[in-house]
């Protein structure tokens, strides 16, 4: 991760006054668009948030972990559990370093590593990956995989349809596999369209309505059915405008924070503004080399008093903080 002065750093991308939006004409899809529309519409979403994806905004760390939270909250759908994003803060943060945070926290581990990572593959890496997903892969089917994803990079079709073919591939060869095709999907549309980190995307619309048949009862159109490179530009739609809607709202409360860092009087202030830019979540009883247990309760009591930070938990004690 690009680390930048909290202090110095501009909320906004150089390039804009505010991050760019989805336009409108692309939201607005109809019914049922056409295979030629709806990948122009993908086409048009994934512009607006081509430059959020390369830029270097203060608040970008959070942005993306915020989109990984969400993406892992998705996949506890799939995975048969019932954790939201709150819980799953708490499987994260409540976790001690180094212990295992149990099945729920190992997920969100994998989307925040999505998030954290370029987009490179290796056999190591997806070792590691479906392990905590709780998946038993060969090393020889991992090797087969990384082929597979290198020949699409080489072949380079358009981002959505290698996005596609990789979740499809996956479901080919593991059907119970198809939280992990979707982590790859994304992983695979950032090497399509040269971002530098991938971004949690499409696990959010899994379940939504670009995945959904029009005459078969609301059937979820699963990798490797008909119709599922349409359904994953028309999920890309959305998925593109809830993450730009994200960021606006980021940017805007990362403003408010850096705002008032000139107000904080406490030694250690600089690291928790870093911190509060870049993570999803900031517990109340952060220790620093600069900040004690004490100090940092009153410094986030103080940025409270002036609106820079919410309270995420909703608990007296164990607080977690966050823009």
């Amino acid at each position: 991760m690009i680390r930048l002065d909290p202090l110095t750093a501009n909320p906004l991308p150089a390039s804009s006054a505010a991050p760019p939006a989805v336009p409108a004409w692309a939201l607005a899809g109809g019914g049922g668009p056409s295979d030629a529309a709806a990948a122009f519409q993908a086409g048009a979403a994934l512009g607006a948030l081509d430059g959020l994806a390369r830029a270097q905004a203060s608040w970008a760390g959070a942005w993306r972990q915020r989109l990984a939270l969400k993406s892992a909250a998705a996949s506890m759908r799939l995975a048969g559990r019932a954790e939201d994003e709150a819980a799953l803060r708490d499987a994260w943060q409540l976790c001690p370093a180094g212990a295992d945070p149990g099945p729920a926290g190992a997920i969100l581990g994998t989307w925040r590593q999505l998030a954290l990572q370029p987009p490179a593959v290796g056999a190591d890496r997806l070792a590691k990956v479906t392990e905590m997903l709780g998946l038993a892969w060969d090393d020889e089917a991992l090797a087969d995989l990384c082929t597979q994803i290198e020949d699409l990079a080489g072949s380079r079709p358009p981002a959505p349809f290698a996005a596609a073919a990789i979740a499809t591939r996956v479901v080919a060869m593991r059907p119970d596999a198809e939280l992990f095709g979707w982590w790859l999907a994304d992983l695979v549309l950032a090497q399509g369209l040269r971002w530098p980190l991938p971004l949690p995307l499409l696990m959010t619309q899994a379940f939504g309505p670009a995945f959904r048949t029009e005459g078969g009862g609301g059937k979820r159109v699963r990798p490797g059915d008909k119709n599922f490179d349409r359904a994953v530009c028309v999920a890309l739609v959305q998925a593109a405008a809830e993450a730009c809607r994200l960021a606006s709202e980021l940017s805007r409360r990362a403003e408010k924070l850096l705002a008032v860092a000139p107000k904080l009087r406490a030694k250690g202030a600089g690291d928790v503004i870093f911190l509060l830019l870049n993570e999803d979540a900031v517990p109340g009883s952060l220790v620093t080399k600069n900040l004690s247990r004490f100090a940092a309760r009153r410094l986030f009591e103080r940025l409270q008093q002036l609106e820079a930070v919410r309270e995420l938990s909703g608990r007296p004690t164990f607080r977690l903080f966050g823009l």
